[in-house]
């Protein structure tokens, strides 16, 4: 399993409240529902092509530089 690291994310009140109940709803812990919204929105805009159940282990699953993608 690869090195998983910790961050810090400030969330305004109303917006954590609204992730929390939407953690729930699918039955998952709130950092869960978190990874599940920013691997979503990886793999959509193309910078992510690991499966599911693996995170991100090498460079070699972001596309190349300069590459154009979603934001």
């Amino acid at each position: 399993m690869s090195e998983r690291r910790s961050i810090l994310l400030r969330l305004d009140p109303k917006k954590l409240k609204a992730l929390e109940k939407w953690a729930a709803d699918e039955f998952r812990s709130t950092n869960g529902q978190i990874e599940f919204i920013i691997d979503d929105a990886l793999r959509k805009a193309g910078r992510y092509k690991g499966s599911r159940d693996t995170g991100m282990e090498s460079e070699d699953d972001l596309p190349p530089s300069g590459s154009k993608g979603g934001f």
